[in-house]
């Protein structure tokens, strides 16, 4: 028997609900001069609201994984998005600099788990040999989608005022819940599309538990390579979080670019981040074949950051503002480069528990992503050097080469394994 794919169209899904994600974060950025403007805001202000996201997200971003992975992913993230795309559109409500702060913390309390969620998804649905390719294109959907919301954000607000582009934005979750809670299953071979070929192809290669093992949280944070592998998320949501919020400001600033050169070079970092999301997924699945899990995981971390570091730096430094902001653009995408090692050796070693230590891993990067927005502000509020914040991620970038050199992620998982011959399904008398 041949197969079926669904777990492609799996994929697909999250795919989807990763660019809903990143559409909905980056346009706060986007329109921030029309809110600053309209609400009197001061730009420490703004930097608060960014903050307050990140806050609320980091709050809640475990106890929602630890949901996720008694629940399951179908339930956790149809709330999920419903939450989130509620206060997205009640983000147009807001009528002072409080309203604001309090709507954007809320929203960051219902998209917490996420990602974490949709890991969960992966560790379930999709063989143990695919996944860093998937968390490639998973990451990739979401990066390209943030990287066309600037432009996108721009044209619709040429007809729309800034509260009605929040409104439009909140339909597109709405209609992706209503999907995701009708067609998927959170087990395969509970979905009406799986044959018993994939169904066995795939319990039989995703590296799960027996269906009766629970994880436990002292299990999580008991892992040596958990304190590494949560440090170099710090300095890749610290960078994230400065391309989807002042950025736009950096160029304009700094650099002196013009609106239509605004609209190009503040989604760059997230376009070039996209096709290293799917080249970073490929290469890591190549070179843990190749050079085994340790070593393949390792090098690609390690040489993506240093990449990162130079390339930021080296942005600050040119004196010619497009070659500036390309030189950062691609400093962006290679520290992107990791996140397919980073999320697959999460899956790896969380195992039963592989919603709630990604969420571990998640929650330390938005601690980044909480203090990115708030020390860009307060070093040019005091030294009124925009280019120093950046020599900082640059610095960051470093220390999270040196930490993939620390983590062991075959352990416990220790190899990702070579395609399993289709089980035969057994008879109701266990006979073939």
């Amino acid at each position: 028997m041949i197969a079926t794919r669904t777990r492609y169209r799996v994929v697909a899904a999250a795919v989807t609900l990763a660019g809903v994600t990143y559409v909905d974060r980056v346009c706060v950025g986007v329109l921030a001069p029309s809110i600053m403007a309209d609400l009197h805001i001061t730009p420490i202000q703004m930097s608060l609201v960014f903050s307050a996201f990140t806050a609320a997200y980091a709050l809640f971003e475990m106890p929602t994984a630890w949901w996720c992975d008694k629940v399951g992913g179908r339930r956790v993230l149809t709330r999920i998005v419903l939450w989130w795309s509620a206060f997205t559109m009640l983000t147009a409500a807001a009528t002072s600099y409080s309203v604001m702060l309090a709507v954007r913390f809320l929203f960051g309390m219902g998209e917490a788990g996420a990602w974490p969620s949709a890991a969960r998804v992966f560790s379930h649905w999709i063989p143990l040999r695919e996944r860093g390719r998937v968390q490639g294109i998973f990451f990739a959907g979401a990066h390209l989608a943030g990287g066309l919301t600037p432009g996108l954000v721009a044209l619709i607000a040429l007809y729309l005022p800034w509260r009605m582009v929040f409104v439009a934005l909140g339909f597109v979750g709405l209609a992706w819940a209503a999907f995701w809670y009708r067609w998927f299953r959170d087990e395969p071979r509970e979905h009406p599309s799986v044959n018993a070929a994939e169904a066995d192809l795939i319990e039989t290669t995703r590296g799960l538990p027996v269906a009766h093992e629970r994880g436990t949280w002292s299990e999580v944070f008991r892992i040596p390579s958990l304190l590494p592998l949560c440090l170099q998320y710090v300095a890749n949501s610290y960078g994230y979080y400065f391309f989807i919020t002042w950025l736009p400001t950096y160029l304009a600033k700094a650099r002196g670019m013009s609106s239509a050169e605004l609209a190009i070079f503040s989604g760059l970092p997230l376009t070039l981040s996209a096709i290293a999301d799917v080249t970073g997924g490929f290469t890591t699945d190549a070179l843990c074949r190749r050079l085994g899990v340790r070593t393949g995981t390792r090098v690609i971390g390690a040489v993506a950051y240093v990449s990162a570091a130079v390339a930021m730096l080296a942005g600050t430094l040119a004196t010619n503002p497009r070659i500036g902001g390309t030189l950062i653009a691609i400093g962006g995408a290679f520290s992107m480069f990791t996140l397919a090692p980073s999320w697959s050796t999460a899956i790896g070693l969380g195992g039963r528990n592989t919603a709630l230590l990604s969420s571990v891993m998640n929650t330390a990067g938005q601690v980044g992503a909480f203090f990115s927005p708030l020390v860009l502000a307060l070093i040019v509020d005091r030294t009124g050097s925009w280019s120093l914040p950046l020599h900082v991620l640059s610095g960051l970038y470093l220390m999270a080469a040196v930490c993939w050199l620390l983590i062991r992620p075959e352990q416990p998982t220790a190899t990702i394994p070579a395609p399993l011959p289709h089980a035969p399904r057994p008879s109701p008398s266990g006979t073939p």
